[in-house]
């Protein structure tokens, strides 16, 4: 350990902490631009200048090592004297438009200005000016006049990102930050780099001019989008969410989040149902929720007593809150059915039949990322957890021996310990007799991990794959997790909301469906065949924030909830770490939390035990907190045969688009403007094509289900022979069907 003096005061550090750093653990500030704590050192702003006693000039405090005895002092005549000269430097040519600036209020410059800097400037000459840049739909770059050159976002995109897309320009008076020439930025992690400017160069382009930062109230709330929980704060003025930020939490979301859950707030007020509706003769007719309870009374009722309790099913999106599970659960219980899952996308009945408890990580996000070898299969990584990526690839640059398993080469930008693409049917076979090399990478490791992800719990083979991945773990000491698909899908495992499967209600559809914020043609695993499967029922019943041409399509009834922003609630992420969260605004015209009107519902049809107060009343009736580990197990207690044939199918992969996960997402403006979210062409090896008969860039018709839509083809080398790689998005939702057989013929 070092001594050092800082301002008077003693403080050990270990070798190789730097003078800002130790200042830091002494709760000493030290003005800075360019330094950040998770970003490599540049030392270009100066602004942390320091003096240090015998050195013949300020040292820049973010770049000079701390060594034993050294004395410091932050705010000496000499330190004063440097900071004020920078601070002088970087307002020579700094723009006088803190009026109109998004950042004003909020800006790093302005604070420091006043503490740090002069009254006045002698600067009269004419300032410099910047034309503005092209970065994409969410980041405006229109006043790069204002940059003063920190390089925060040029280190961002190469280090964190894992790609640079943003560089600097030029040398001197002359310099610019600029994208690429020709492109834009194009990182799912994009928008943390306007959180990093500490000027306003780099604002959100959809908040641009939407309000100003004293206007704002701030809200705590948890991500709805993914499984990783990441903190947020949301930021509000009259009643609407306009802007939303990273809320630092080391142990899971660091000080990032992705653009995902940044911009999607964006969607929620498009397409909004905001009143009770009711279909009779063809038309929807709003009414009020008197008339909606007494109709779900009275067509409940009547399809049961004809029926049968079993003809009613609830069919739950994933990123529904633990209380809106719980609910909707003792809800259709209460009415003596048995028919609820949350699992809308999984196909394999096998592995609900065989498994102990709910599907998790495994091990906490930091553990993970401190293992020494990982292997990970059938994984999106950028698509499904951009966050956690972005975690993996600092643990892969330094030394984690990380190992991917997939149908195609995802572009991962980081050093990989092996990267293999084969077709799903093999990934059994692949597992089973792991090549020496990875197996190896597993056994050797002190700690290591055998990742399942979103396309293994799609497969049809879900039971063998994973039986096969068990075994795996067990015979390399390795722990194995599940990267759950949905905000809380170990949430509604916990609480028993699985209790048939997606492939069972389809099979087998049934008279009265409820539909807790789901939308069929988008968010089940076959679009096609759930579209079939309603229109034959007697009654549907829609809870949803939204409306939608599917489900004004199939439904009877619509009844507006609340989405997360407007309702209390808890999600369990990938974890087992329970986060609850309280609504940051008021809800949308007659639009009620899903838990409430379920209260409500269950005392009209005079269910016991639905006199709740509040949603914290329902968690506790929900979950036992004290023993909620206990009840995270990713254990099977049977192997599976596959069902598989040979690598000779044509088999679809790709999985969700990164901006198609949710209804929230999928009504965001701005994200689907990326280039994430065009429409995927189906991509192919050219062997395959080849044999097919079709050349690149051939329209031709992709069936499954029953269903088909024009495709575009391209090819793709890294793929096997026999794949399709063909994500799911709203223009081929109908299909369904990921990691099914697909036919391609011609239009």
């Amino acid at each position: 350990m070092l001594q050092i003096q800082i301002n008077g005061k003693q403080i050990e550090v270990e070798q190789g902490t730097t003078v800002i750093e130790a200042a830091h653990e002494l709760g000493t500030y030290i003005p800075h631009f360019c330094y950040h704590k998770k970003l490599s050192i540049a030392a270009s702003c100066r602004m942390c200048l320091v003096d240090v006693e015998k050195a013949p000039k300020p040292l820049p405090a973010c770049a000079t090592p701390v060594t034993d005895g050294m004395v410091v002092s932050t705010h000496s005549e000499k330190a004063k004297a440097a900071q004020q000269g920078v601070m002088e430097f970087l307002l020579i040519n700094h723009p006088l438009d803190c009026p109109i600036c998004d950042q004003g209020g909020e800006c790093q410059l302005q604070d420091l200005a006043v503490g740090y800097g002069k009254s006045g400037s002698r600067y009269a000459e004419e300032k410099r000016t910047v034309l503005g840049k092209d970065m994409g739909p969410l980041i405006s770059a229109e006043e790069m006049s204002r940059c003063i050159h920190c390089t925060r976002c040029v280190r961002f995109t190469e280090e964190i990102a894992g790609f640079q897309e943003i560089g600097m320009a030029n040398r001197s008076n002359i310099s610019q930050i600029m994208p690429f020439i020709g492109k834009t930025v194009e990182s799912e992690l994009s928008g943390n780099v306007i959180d990093l400017c500490p000027v306003g160069a780099l604002t959100s382009k959809p908040f641009r001019y939407n309000a100003r930062s004293w206007e704002l109230s701030r809200r705590k709330s948890i991500s709805a989008h993914d499984s990783l929980g990441a903190n947020l704060i949301v930021q509000t003025k009259d009643r609407t969410v306009r802007r939303v930020l990273p809320f630092e939490n080391e142990a899971i979301n660091e000080c990032w989040i992705s653009d995902r859950d940044r911009f999607a707030y964006e969607g929620l007020y498009q397409n909004r149902l905001q009143n009770p509706k009711i279909k009779q003769d063809g038309k929807w007719h709003d009414v009020d929720w008197n008339t909606a309870l007494d109709y779900i009374q009275r067509t409940l009722s009547s399809i049961i007593a004809d029926y049968g309790k079993d003809s009613l099913a609830a069919w739950a999106n994933p990123m529904n809150t633990v209380e809106e599970l719980y609910l909707a659960k003792k809800f259709v219980n209460g009415l003596g059915s048995q028919q609820t899952t949350a699992r809308l996308r999984e196909q394999d009945d096998r592995i609900l039949a065989n498994s102990k408890g709910a599907q998790w990580l495994g091990q906490n996000i930091e553990e993970l990322a401190a293992c020494q070898a990982v292997l990970v299969v059938g994984a999106n990584l950028r698509k499904e957890q951009p966050v956690l990526t972005a975690r993996l690839r600092r643990a892969a640059k330094n030394g984690m021996a990380l190992s991917v398993v997939a149908a195609h080469k995802e572009a991962l930008h980081m050093p990989l310990f092996a990267q293999e693409s084969i077709h799903p049917n093999q990934w059994v076979n692949y597992l089973t007799n792991l090549p020496e090399k990875l197996s190896g990478s597993l056994k050797d490791a002190e700690k290591a991990a055998i990742i399942l992800g979103a396309d293994v719990q799609n497969h049809p083979d879900y039971a063998a794959i994973y039986a096969a991945a068990q075994q795996l773990a067990e015979n390399t000491n390795a722990v194995l997790g599940v990267l759950p698909q949905a905000a809380n899908s170990v949430g509604s495992d916990m609480i028993g909301f699985n209790q048939v499967t997606m492939t069972q209600m389809l099979a087998e559809p049934k008279k009265a469906v409820l539909l807790f914020n789901v939308e069929p043609d988008c968010d089940v695993w076959a679009g096609s065949k759930a579209m079939a499967a309603l229109k034959q029922a007697g009654s549907v019943m829609a809870f949803t924030a939204y409306e939608s041409d599917a489900l004004n399509e199939v439904a009877d009834i619509l009844l507006p909830i609340a989405p997360f922003t407007e309702t209390s609630g808890s999600f369990i992420n990938m974890e087992g770490r329970l986060q609850s969260f309280h609504g940051v605004v008021q809800s949308l015209g007659e639009s009620r939390p899903l838990w409430k009107i379920l209260r409500v519902l269950g005392n009209t049809f005079n269910l016991s035990g639905f006199d709740f107060n509040s949603s914290e009343e329902v968690l506790a009736e929900a979950i036992d907190i004290e023993t909620i580990r206990t009840m995270l197990d990713n254990t099977i207690n049977t192997s599976f045969e596959t069902k598989q044939n040979g690598n000779n199918e044509l088999i679809r992969v790709g999985g969700v688009a990164i901006y198609e996960t949710d209804p929230i997402v999928r009504r965001a403006t701005s994200l689907q403007q990326t280039s994430h979210a065009i429409i995927p062409a189906a991509k192919v090896n050219a062997n395959t094509l080849h044999k097919l008969g079709f050349t690149a860039s051939d329209i031709v018709l992709a069936k499954q289900n029953q269903a088909s839509v024009p495709v575009v083809l391209e090819v793709d080398n890294t793929l096997p022979e026999n794949v399709v790689y063909l994500p799911h998005h709203n223009a081929n939702a109908v299909l369904g069907g990921l990691m099914n057989v697909i036919e391609l013929t011609r239009a």
